[in-house]
């Protein structure tokens, strides 16, 4: 089992549990001095795991293109995400990562494009970019606590 893979569905397993009993206003609700809030977070670690480990390695995503558009980098919450849309995110946490793992297990990242992140890190491979996932999901799951803390 890959290190990196266990840390990111360690990460997730436990945020899933901290926002089980969460309303639909608490998923959506954006505190003052932030531009998104915890369903936008979530659904942004989806897609980046997408992005990252799949679109460079020129490989299909696992995920509809209207879900990347709405948590894709740089883009915010723009409507109230409901409570059948916030199951699939958290189903899609787990089921994304279930199938990443099965992929790297079964080494369908050969053809991976390197590239640098926006923090200027060389990434030449899947396993390059999955420490930068696992960086990126500790980053967004501060972010996810802040969040949690201000709007129980």
């Amino acid at each position: 089992m890959n290190k990196q893979i266990q840390t990111i569905r360690d990460t997730r397993s436990s945020l899933l549990e901290q926002l089980n009993d969460f309303s639909i206003k608490q998923f959506n609700q954006i505190p003052k001095g932030f531009v998104n809030n915890i369903s936008w977070n979530m659904g942004h670690l989806v897609v980046v795991q997408q992005g990252i480990c799949y679109q460079k390695a020129g490989l299909p995503l696992l995920i509809h293109d209207d879900f990347w558009q709405q948590f894709k980098p740089g883009s915010r919450p723009e409507r109230i995400i409901g409570e059948v849309e916030i199951a699939n995110i958290k189903q899609l946490l787990i089921t994304t990562l279930d199938q990443l793992e099965s992929d790297y297990n079964n080494k369908v990242f050969g053809n991976y494009t390197g590239w640098s992140s926006r923090l200027g890190t060389a990434i030449v491979s899947i396993d390059d970019g999955l420490e930068f996932l696992s960086f990126h999901e500790k980053l967004h799951s501060g972010t996810i606590t802040a969040l949690k803390k201000l709007v129980i």
